[in-house]
């Protein structure tokens, strides 16, 4: 049986995601994101200003006078969520943890996704495939899906991308919009990557916290790596050692954003406990100008 809190806690993204989606992403989302191809619609006859490259010459051909094929977009589209549910997303400074954050991206993305009736899947992973809820449309199936980004308890403590990456290659035999949530706190999956950006629209949501980059001067801190499990001293009373933490920090997210935007992913990057909205928007305007030229 599901605790009364996470329930709660599925009500309240519930609540705040709905106005959201309808209120900043009304429109746009559609706009940013093709269909699956065209699909023949009907045969018509032709009139001044259509393309010519559309004429069916066979039945011109039979009817005496030209007639054009028509096509409409296959809209129907499948949104995969990749979400990182490792040691690592357990940590917040502020009034959320990074996997919050996560849940509520995911739900953003997912009632944007049954409000233009597409279908939305969940991956679940560690440094293994923790969990993985195929591809359904509907209200009822997204409300599962917040749920079990906040309620699933992982196995595994690690971060592995490029394996959850081939997963979703092999399960989704057609082009998907897929969205990586993580903290990528990882350094092999280039490869990976590679092949999956080819198949799929994919972009990476990079997950992170204020506090990863700007520790306060508060002694001798004792500091366990949320992945490994390892136990740290560290005095963060030394300028030096802060400066060293907030530098390999910034080497971390630096050296992953190379390789998305190596492979042609496009990145957004997020924070727990600030808004994220100027985030999304931001990214709906790129693509639409992108598209626009």
């Amino acid at each position: 049986m599901i605790p009364k809190e996470i329930l709660r806690k599925v009500q309240q993204i519930h609540i705040r995601t709905r106005s959201v989606v309808s209120d900043v992403f009304a429109g746009q989302y559609h706009s940013v994101f093709k269909g699956q191809g065209m699909e023949f619609q009907e045969v018509r006859e032709y009139s001044p200003g259509d393309e010519i490259r559309s004429i069916d010459w066979n039945v011109t051909a039979r009817m005496g006078h030209p007639f054009i094929k028509k096509y409409r977009e296959e809209r129907e589209l499948t949104v995969m969520l990749l979400v990182d549910v490792s040691g690592s997303q357990h940590f917040g400074s502020g009034s959320q943890f990074k996997k919050d954050l996560a849940a509520e991206l995911a739900a953003v993305l997912a009632f944007a996704a049954i409000q233009n009736n597409d279908r939305v899947g969940l991956l679940l992973f560690t440094d293994e495939i923790e969990h993985y809820i195929p591809p359904k449309k509907g209200s009822a199936h997204v409300l599962r899906v917040i749920r079990d980004v906040l309620y699933f308890q992982p196995k595994k403590r690690g971060t592995a991308i490029g394996p959850a990456l081939d997963y979703l290659n092999r399960v989704a035999h057609r082009k998907t919009v897929s969205f990586v949530i993580s903290d990528f706190l990882d350094d092999r999956f280039e490869k990976s990557l590679a092949v999956t950006a080819r198949r799929h629209d994919l972009i990476g949501i990079i997950t992170g916290d204020p506090r990863e980059f700007e520790w306060p001067a508060a002694g001798i801190v004792e500091w366990q790596d949320a992945e490994t499990g390892r136990m740290f001293l560290v005095d963060t009373s030394d300028r030096r050692t802060r400066t060293q933490l907030r530098e390999q920090q910034t080497a971390r997210r630096g050296s992953a954003l190379n390789k998305l935007r190596s492979a042609g992913v496009d990145v957004i990057e997020v924070s727990a406990g600030k808004p994220y909205q100027r985030e999304l928007i931001s990214f709906f305007r790129r693509r639409e100008r992108r598209l626009a030229t």
